[in-house]
């Protein structure tokens, strides 16, 4: 079924019920019938769409609408393995089950199907009143996150005052602003490229921009009305947090690269939270906070307002955790190449989420598509080696046959890559496809093919001049490929490309050239566990007018152990 094929008048977000029976072999027609109740209140539930698909398919096999008394009938041609879908506007609930087998000894089946209301909150077996609609707006807030925001950089503000009272810039102190410093930045700035250090503007900001947005989103605002959010929060530090200059370069990596890293923070805290009306326990509930504590705070500050977790919509899913470590290094510097063997841990974690090939499953909010990479060599001096985040901001799904299936249009982007001898971060917007192309029942191709630009920083680890790195307008690209043979070994490719130019940045005559390439052979051993040799390669190649050309290679090999999600390589079928 093709992603959209449920039209969009109905705005229903699709609601999955598989059920399961077995019986005899068939060679008539027959027919699966039942009853769609409201969970809760145990009410028929009339107009909802039951679609009727062969198991392990998206061909529909028959469709029905319930009828006043919630009750529906769907005609088969014939014998064979069923699974059932529903979906109606208002819910978002899933009811696990099995596959129903019609067969010539018992060609009907009665399958009754509860589903939950969206945005209603349980507790204790009941419905809270009072609770906000993820799927309506019901009792969201916009005036809750326009006074979190506000607060929140105030008390950053003080906390600053105290850590930090003799930084000096200009012959001020940074964090001694005042309402009048607000008024001059804001009205007349000068808006300019600030010098702050690469990991404080390229991650930090970003961080505190995602702090912004779970804020708004977790009060019930939509992905766009949170980007507002996001933006006014940076604009409210900028002129107001302190006394240096506003910087442009802060208000695009806060404002823009925050909120893609924040509705991705926002997505995995609710996954944690989604247990299909069961408590997700302590632990869940712990891994949802420190994803998005903003988000927390609200679930505890505001009652049951604000605790209904926002619907996944059950995407197809495929994570990895791989602990390892590099068998040897190659640096290459200025023409000078040392081989070394550091020894050094890594661990990385990736995720996919809304991949596509579940027919089910659409693509009608920004990040219900994305891919996250999040990579560490466990150093103080450089915790975080990587975090890569691109997902769809507006787009739609497609199938070419039944084997082949994607979605295409705009993705968002943010990056942040600082191997041992250079670094480069950008917050990007790109027109690409992700796609799955399944020739065999073994054997899955999955890819993603991307270009655009974005705003980036990029440079040496030993500074020279002002500040060790430079900005600019960067066209950018990626091409990553999976090749997965069953449940057995797979082999993944990503090769990334990154052109900084000087134009919108503080070197007008610079230009740097970067790229990034991961090369993975992975082997499942048992179960979830999986060995695997992981090739990491990164390279600079930067010009600018008023020093030497800087030409630097690094490249690692590491063996890992790689823990594979429930969905194992993660095809999807």
């Amino acid at each position: 079924m093709p992603t959209r094929r449920i039209e969009r008048r109905f705005l229903i977000p699709v609601l999955h019920a598989a059920v399961a029976l077995s019986a005899w072999s068939a060679a008539r027609a027959g027919d699966i019938t039942g009853c769609v109740k409201d969970r809760s209140s145990q009410a028929p539930v009339a107009g909802a769409l039951v679609t009727v698909m062969p198991a392990g398919t998206s061909a529909v096999g028959g469709t029905a609408t319930t009828d006043a008394e919630g009750r529906y009938t769907v005609r088969l041609p014939g014998p064979g393995s069923f699974t059932v879908v529903v979906s109606k506007e208002g819910y978002a609930d899933l009811k696990a089950g099995d596959v129903i087998e019609l067969t010539e000894a018992a060609p009907d089946h009665r399958q009754d199907i509860s589903i939950t209301r969206q945005g209603a909150f349980k507790e204790q077996g009941r419905t809270v009143p009072g609770a906000m609609s993820w799927e309506t707006g019901a009792r969201k807030s916009y005036l809750v996150p326009a006074l979190e925001i506000p607060s929140f950089l105030l008390a950053l503000n003080g906390f600053d005052r105290l850590a930090h009272p003799n930084d000096r810039e200009d012959g001020k102190r940074v964090y001694s602003s005042t309402f009048t410093s607000m008024r001059d930045h804001a009205f007349h700035g000068p808006w300019v490229v600030d010098t702050d250090a690469f990991a404080m503007n390229q991650f930090m900001h970003p961080y505190t921009g995602t702090v912004y947005h779970t804020f708004a989103r977790s009060s019930g605002l939509t992905y766009w009305e949170a980007l507002l959010y996001d933006q006014a929060g940076s604009f409210l530090w900028e002129t107001g947090g302190e006394t240096t200059k506003p910087s442009y370069n802060d208000q695009i990596a806060t404002g823009i690269g925050g909120s893609f890293f924040g509705e991705v923070l926002f997505r995995l805290s609710n996954l944690m939270l989604e247990s299909k009306g069961r408590d997700p326990g302590f632990w869940n509930r712990t891994a949802a906070a420190l994803l998005a504590p903003a988000a927390a705070i609200n679930r505890f500050a505001f009652g049951t307002r604000f605790k209904p977790v926002f619907p996944s919509n059950n995407p197809a899913l495929r994570w990895r955790l791989q602990l390892g470590g590099s068998l040897h290094s190659n640096l290459v510097s200025q023409g000078v190449a040392t081989t070394t063997r550091r020894n050094e841990a890594t661990l990385d974690f990736s995720l996919d989420y809304g991949l596509p090939g579940k027919g089910t499953y659409t693509y009608d909010r920004p990040f219900d598509y994305f891919q996250f990479e999040f990579r560490t060599l466990g150093k103080m001096s450089n915790p975080v080696d990587s975090i890569m985040i691109r997902g769809l901001l507006y787009g739609a799904g497609y199938e070419l046959g039944d084997d082949l299936q994607g979605i295409w249009g705009l993705y968002g982007g943010y990056d942040y890559i600082a191997p041992t001898i250079f670094r480069v971060a950008s917050t990007s917007v790109s027109v690409g496809t992700t796609l799955q192309w399944q020739p065999a029942p073994a054997i899955s191709f999955q890819g993603s093919l991307l270009g655009g630009f974005g705003y980036a920083a990029a440079g040496n680890v030993a500074q020279v001049g002002d500040r060790d790195y430079h900005f600019g307008i960067a066209p950018q690209g990626l091409a990553a490929f999976r090749f997965i043979l069953g449940d057995v070994v797979m082999f993944d490719l990503t090769g990334r490309r990154y052109y900084i130019t000087g134009t919108g940045g503080n070197d007008p005559g610079g230009r740097e050239a970067i790229e990034r390439l991961n090369l993975g052979l992975t082997f499942r051993i048992y179960h979830r566990h999986a060995l695997g040799i992981q090739y990491i390669a990164s390279r600079r190649d930067a010009h600018y007018p008023d020093r030497a050309d800087s030409r630097q290679t690094v490249g690692t090999v590491a063996l890992v152990y790689s823990l594979l999600g429930f969905a194992g390589f993660g095809a999807t079928r």
